[in-house]
């Protein structure tokens, strides 16, 4: 039997009674039940279609607000865990041997699926209803189909190959399917989206927290990238991936982005709305639904921190000096003397200094699934592999190089421009230093294949103690680096229930 905290069923059960509410409040309670002659369950209007899209929002927030949601980020060069204490679960990422008794694993793998089947419950019932109103029926389905194909999405990344539930009543002995087949739905899905969402969601605030046209063209792009890489290499995506990220930051601003002008800003409580956001998860802290990843879950007990989430010693050494490592680390601390556990700590994590109270467990701290800078280094990465290098994808790319230094991110700069060499494993770097401790990096290693080449390289060079000693790596690697443990095994519980995931 799943567990919860007392206090996680109330403070979700507020923000849903909060919602419903507000939803409810909008029903036509006069209406004649004669009139309505759908079958069980189905639709009948804007309201009971509106109420099933919240829902799906309602089971995001309170599955990502955790860092179980990003279990598999820890696996990358650029994040460790504590090396002791309850952090079990995520030590079997860090150390690349993750059991299918992982809890973290198998709470994940429910919660998808909880969206999963939600989503299907909305496609389902919409499937007869038909508004006056066309375009919020549109933009209504067009979220469904975003939420699904984001999820599952999130999951195959983890896992790889996955079952596809694809009815509102579950398949209990559905097969794995193909990773082919898994990338497909996911490209169907975001084909609807994009096809249904609006330019702008009407009324809602910076950072499509309902996603938009763009946001969905902006994952089709994340997707294709994977696609062409490891497991299924299917090369010819890269061309996709790079006409579908053009295609973002060509119509940016018919889609409400733009990069910020301060990294350093979007780490911050005040600016959690704002242009760079593709989609962004929101939380509410008064409501309940605080965000759980961030404050003092990235400080180790010497700060009165949960010791949770660090940066890798050799990675922050490699990082190149400059406002980007800055704005990405908390370079204000003697991180190499903690007493607890020496790794450096993300500003990213904790936040800039006087931000987020050391002692916050819930934040109101937004999550960016993915920014507009991913955008420019998808379309810059992509056009290199595919061969077709412009004038713009050295922009996109240089216009992250810029802001990385400091500089006016739409001004061209010769002393930080490039202009030649091979742009695709350049803009590949430049997301491992863009992207730093925002759980992206394990995914990068995959689809190019270059867990071992990574992982083999983590110990400290330079980074000592008070005492002269060099300090050691935190969460030394004892599993596999080879491409058979890529991909996390299907939780037992899940097999036991369904030995076609076995497979």
């Amino acid at each position: 039997m799943r567990k919860y905290k007392i206090s996680n069923l109330l403070g979700i059960g507020v923000l849903l009674m909060t919602l419903a509410f507000a939803v409810s409040s909008c029903l036509d309670l006069d209406e004649d039940p004669a009139k309505s002659r759908l079958a069980p369950g189905s639709y009948s209007n804007q309201a009971e279609l509106e109420l099933g899209v919240t829902g799906l929002y309602v089971q995001l927030e309170a599955m990502a607000r955790m860092t179980t949601f990003m279990v598999s980020g820890w696996g990358g060069d650029d994040i460790t865990t504590h090396k002791v204490s309850n952090k079990a679960d995520f030590r079997e990422y860090d150390q690349r041997s993750v059991s299918a008794l992982n809890a973290r694993s198998a709470t994940n793998w429910a919660s998808i699926y909880s969206v999963v089947r939600a989503a299907n419950n909305v496609i389902a019932n919409a499937k007869d209803l038909k508004l006056s109103d066309q375009n919020a029926q549109n933009r209504l389905m067009g979220e469904t189909y975003f939420m699904r194909a984001l999820v599952y999405m999130h999951l195959t990344r983890i896992h790889g190959r996955i079952p596809l539930q694809l009815q509102p009543e579950p398949i209990v002995d559905l097969p794995l399917a193909s990773q082919e087949e898994v990338y497909k739905q996911i490209e169907s899905d975001l084909k609807q989206a994009e096809a249904m969402l609006p330019l702008i969601y009407p009324n809602v605030s910076a950072g499509a927290p309902r996603p938009n046209q763009g946001s969905a063209k902006a994952i089709l792009a994340r997707l294709y990238l994977d696609w062409a890489g490891y497991p299924a290499k299917d090369q010819s995506k890269y061309a996709l991936a790079a006409a579908k990220a053009k295609e973002v930051i060509d119509n940016q601003k018919s889609y409400g982005f733009s990069l910020v002008t301060d990294l350093e800003s979007l780490w911050t409580i005040a600016n959690r709305f704002n242009s760079e956001s593709i989609f962004t998860i929101v939380y509410n802290q008064p409501l309940g639904v605080g965000n759980r990843k961030y404050g003092m879950l990235g400080h180790p007990s010497d700060l009165k921190g949960w010791q949770e989430t660090f940066g890798e010693i050799r990675f922050f050494e490699d990082f190149p000096a400059g406002p980007r490592k800055a704005a990405t680390y908390r370079l204000d601390y003697d991180w190499e003397n903690f007493t607890d556990q020496t790794n450096p700590v993300f500003k990213k994590i904790v936040g800039p200094k006087g931000d987020i109270p050391l002692t916050s467990f819930d934040t109101d701290r937004n999550d960016y699934y993915m920014r507009l800078a991913e955008v420019n280094l998808i379309f810059a990465e992509a056009s290199g592999r595919s061969g077709n290098v412009t004038p713009a994808a050295w922009e996109a790319l240089n216009q992250i190089r810029r802001r990385a230094a400091g500089k006016p991110f739409a001004t061209p700069d010769p002393s930080v421009d490039l202009t030649s060499g091979d742009i695709a494993e350049l803009a590949f770097t430049e997301r491992k230093w863009e992207f730093a401790g925002e759980y992206l990096r394990w995914n990068d290693l995959v689809r190019m294949e270059r867990v071992k080449e990574a992982l083999s390289q983590r110990n400290p060079r330079t980074s000592k103690n008070k005492a002269g000693e060099l300090l050691k790596v935190s969460n030394p690697i004892i599993g596999s680096l080879e491409k058979d443990n890529y991909f996390a095994p299907i939780p037992q519980n899940e097999v036991n229930l369904n030995p076609n995931l076995g497979n």
